[in-house]
């Protein structure tokens, strides 16, 4: 620590920021659905959320040492670069949260590094096959994984229950699924925290070795375990709200079997890939789960034209992000001064951000549980009616059901007025 320059105490500051940003901008992942099903309450929901990012980040340093030793090449890397690198990351973290968008705040620090180091050292400053095989390859396959694994586990949790047949089972059943949402929201923050907390320890981890501080190769000191633990759990506590709005109801809606079905199915993909390294991004992971569960549920309904911006989102934000770190290296390579521009372009704009969202505050009461009517109606889109089109047809007892439910009785007959003599 008695190493530590005044720019690497800058840049450690900044990697919490990121890490502060990280964490309200990805609660959603954990607790929108446990929030939109009426499961926890959502300042109950977030504070759960926090505690267990805590925790979650002691758990594994894998990911971290992918990050600090495996995207870019250790030698040479001016710690400037790292700086750079969170400007871009911290900044469309903002932006994205301003318009409710879940990105990919993974995919954030990772093209703001990217394009950092390319603008300091060149395209060899970067390990190619490290970023197509534990970024890119994750980044297609974990939401489609999640997705399938969400679809079928909704499918199966609904042919489960298929008998249910009175208003008491189905309170009943609700209650557990509820339950067994708290659970399942509970794993996921803890997958998030052991996954997405890390990286913020690896991007410190790098910048104490670009500083001289650690040897290369080094796994993260405690206390930077510790920093980057409290730092995601304060983001995380005080909730992302508009992008839990948009996670929620925004996408389609969900019921308590299908958020179930989508927390376990993320939960299980975020831990799997931690265990191995990847650093995938929780938001992709978490969003395929609930777009899966929607469409595994008889009539259910993504709104494609959300997840279609979504989607536009998760494709811009490497470049744009890398593009915004390229630009900050090339000022910070001009020397103090331009550490200093660079300092005050990432206060002002993110301070622009903060004042533009105050115009139309979004606060923990506006997440909360609505009725399905008064939520907009959006037409079925070509891959919902496909996935409905294969639903296995309703069982006879299920027919008669709906028959009964649906079709009038035939009116009773009129009979004569009793009051009213009969003529001939």
């Amino acid at each position: 620590m008695e190493h530590i320059t005044l720019l690497l105490a800058i840049v450690i500051v900044t990697a919490l920021v990121f890490d502060f940003t990280n964490g309200f901008h990805d609660t959603a992942n954990a607790m929108a659905t446990t929030i939109s099903t009426g499961a926890l309450k959502p300042k109950t929901a977030v504070a759960m959320s926090a505690v267990l990012n805590l925790v979650g980040a002691f758990l594994s340093v894998e990911v971290a040492k992918t990050i600090s030793g495996g995207i870019v090449n250790e030698d040479g890397l001016r710690t400037e670069v790292i700086f750079a690198a969170l400007v871009g990351a911290i900044l469309w973290n903002l932006l994205t949260w301003l318009v409710g968008l879940p990105s990919s705040s993974s995919h954030a620090l990772f093209g703001g590094l990217i394009g950092a180091a390319v603008m300091s050292a060149g395209w060899s400053s970067v390990n190619g096959g490290t970023v197509v095989t534990k970024v890119l390859l994750p980044a297609v396959a974990a939401p489609l994984v999640a997705g399938v694994a969400a679809l079928l586990a909704t499918r199966l949790t609904y042919r489960i229950g298929g008998k249910i047949r009175n208003d008491a089972q189905e309170k009943a059943t609700a209650k557990g699924y509820r339950a067994g949402q708290i659970a399942s929201a509970g794993l996921v923050s803890l997958a998030h925290g052991t996954n997405d907390a890390q990286k913020t320890m690896g991007i410190i981890t790098l910048a104490l070795v670009t500083g001289g501080v650690l040897s290369p190769g080094s796994n993260p000191p405690v206390w930077v375990i510790v920093s980057a633990g409290l730092a995601i759990a304060l983001g995380t506590y005080l909730g992302g709200w508009r992008i839990i709005r948009t996670m929620g109801s925004g996408l389609t809606d969900l019921k308590p079997p299908q958020g179930f079905a989508a927390q376990t199915s993320a939960a299980t993909v975020i831990l799997a890939s931690s265990h191995l390294g990847f650093s995938l991004s929780t938001t992709q992971s978490c969003s395929g789960a609930v777009m899966g569960a929607g469409l595994g549920r008889a009539g259910g309904v993504v709104r494609w034209s959300t997840a279609t911006r979504m989607f536009v989102a998760w494709g811009l934000t490497l470049p744009a992000a890398g593009l915004v770190g390229a630009g900050a290296e090339f000022l910070t390579k001009q020397g103090t001064w331009g550490v200093v521009v660079v300092a005050a372009l990432l206060v002002g704009g993110s301070g622009a951000i903060w004042l533009i969202s105050r115009r139309k505050p979004v606060g923990h009461g506006d997440v909360a549980p609505v009725a399905e009517d008064t939520l907009p109606a959006e037409p079925a889109g070509v891959v919902t009616q496909a996935i409905a089109a294969v639903s296995p047809p309703p069982t006879a007892a299920a027919q008669a059901h709906d028959l009964s439910a649906t079709i009038p009785a035939p009116p009773a007959p009129v009979t004569a007025d009793p009051a009213r003599p009969a003529t001939v």
